[in-house]
């Protein structure tokens, strides 16, 4: 077995604008770092003639503009965080040709760094750096570097910083580090599924499972939140593509289809894209696993409130499955679209909202393995493809299908033998991850190749 997974339920599960987490939420997260250690040095310097830059590459350049990345890094530099930053504001920023920027510190009022357009650099792909998304900030004095720091987002809004290594957390009482280890741990000690997780989240974090609870109420409130906003919501979404946002139709559509599964399904369809259509328009959204797929598990939460009233412990128990399956599969593989293409974002959406039904209904941990399986198995292969370099088409509708595809996988599980299940979880992620290091860079979030560049029309 290798290093246990150390990561949180809130580390998966984060606030914050769209549309996409490793392009908007990990460079803001990477901006707000460098601007506090700018911060440090300020304190001890003096710069008169000081300025910021900013150079982005891999798909950060390539489709940065799209995805709001300019906006996310001066959001950040200005002293946004993603979590509390008003998105209105965001989506407004860097918007008039020309306008000059202040940053300015309270620590230090006196000291003010200007900002436009022109200190932001679209570098393009560079193959000699470690991960696709990467970004590079300069402060400089009278044209001299006086701090630089690279920055890598890795999906779902986790960053790294070159050369600084990540906080050390605590080793979580029941250690694993693939869905086999996961098995074994509760073979071992006879818990469930949420008691492990509560525990390891307790040891790791430091909370109290009232607080862990709250935690993921207001996540859930908050995903369920972005279904209504989208319901109700019409109109053209942002960008030169020119889409139309399609749930609030769907949903009123969907009371002509028969009753029964009908209607169900035309729900659950229009409950994902409303909440992706919400993180398409730069609104708050919960990574689940990335703002990308943001769509796919708050569908499933919607039906499971109004179709089958669904209570918060309930709820509660399909978000910790959730995670389970997000935390191996960003262990073993990768949730990046920029590193393994979509089947590292819906792909695993899907695959978590299949578990999170499996065991919010009470089925055997074999069972949610199953459907958490077969949820992704059949996403193998998706290429991250966005047109136009939003996150649109095929994106949002892509969240509507990934959101169906987990009822079928939970329904195949949940009415099929479990000892006629051949394939592992961990096999699926694995070849996830071989897919994903075949896979054409084109196909990776680069809006290089497939509808990027057949849907001309666009």
């Amino acid at each position: 077995m290798g290093e246990y997974i150390k990561t949180s339920v809130f580390d998966v599960f984060k606030t914050g604008p769209g549309p996409s987490s490793s392009h908007t939420i990990g460079p803001m997260k990477a901006a707000l770092d460098f601007r506090h250690s700018v911060q440090d040095i300020l304190s001890d310097t003096t710069l008169n003639d000081a300025a910021v830059d900013v150079c982005l590459y891999g798909s950060l350049s390539l489709t940065g503009e799209g995805h709001g990345t300019h906006k996310a890094v001066l959001g950040g530099l200005m002293g946004w965080a993603p979590e509390t930053c008003d998105c209105d504001r965001l989506l407004a920023l860097l918007d008039e040709p020309g306008r000059t920027y202040e940053i300015t510190f309270a620590e230090n009022p006196e000291k003010k760094i200007l900002f436009t357009a022109a200190n932001i650099h679209f570098e393009g792909n560079d193959d000699s750096l470690p991960f696709q998304n990467t970004v590079r900030f300069r402060l400089s004095e009278a044209g001299e570097t006086v701090l630089e720091k690279e920055y890598y987002s890795v999906g779902g809004g986790f960053i790294r910083c070159k050369g600084e290594a990540e906080a050390e957390r605590p080793d979580p009482p029941y250690g694993y580090s693939d869905m086999n280890g996961l098995r074994k741990q509760m073979r071992r000690t006879g818990l469930s599924l949420s008691e492990i997780m509560l525990s390891n989240e307790a040891a790791i974090t430091g909370k109290s499972r009232d607080k862990i609870f709250a935690g993921l109420d207001d996540l859930i409130g908050i995903m369920c939140g972005a279904v209504e906003n989208g319901l109700k919501t019409d109109g053209i979404l942002p960008g030169p593509i020119g889409l139309m946002r399609k749930a609030q139709v769907l949903y009123k559509n969907s009371a002509k289809l028969e009753p029964g599964n009908g209607l169900l399904l035309g729900h659950l369809n229009a409950f994902a894209m409303a909440a992706s259509e919400e993180n398409a328009a730069g609104r708050k959204v919960v990574t689940a696993p990335t703002s990308g797929a943001a769509g796919v598990i708050p569908g499933i939460i919607f039906l499971l409130k109004t179709h089958y009233k669904a209570g918060l412990p309930q709820l509660r128990d399909g978000m910790l499955a959730a995670a389970a399956i997000a935390f191996i599969a960003k262990h073993n593989a990768s949730i990046a679209g920029a590193e393994v293409g979509c089947q590292g974002e819906v792909g695993v959406a899907s695959s978590m909202a299949a578990a999170f039904v499996a065991h919010a209904n009470g089925l055997s941990m074999k069972q949610v393995e199953n459907a958490a399986e077969i949820a992704l198995e059949h996403h193998l292969g998706m290429t991250c493809d966005p047109v136009g370099g939003y996150v649109q088409i095929p994106c949002i509708e892509r969240n509507a299908v990934g959101a169906v595809t987990a009822i079928n996988a939970y329904i195949l599980a949940a009415a099929g033998d479990p000892a006629r299940q051949k394939v592992t979880f961990d096999e699926v992620v694995e070849a996830m991850m071989e897919t994903g290091r075949d896979m054409s860079k084109k196909y990776k979030e680069t809006s290089r190749g497939g509808l990027a560049v057949c849907c001309v029309s666009c």
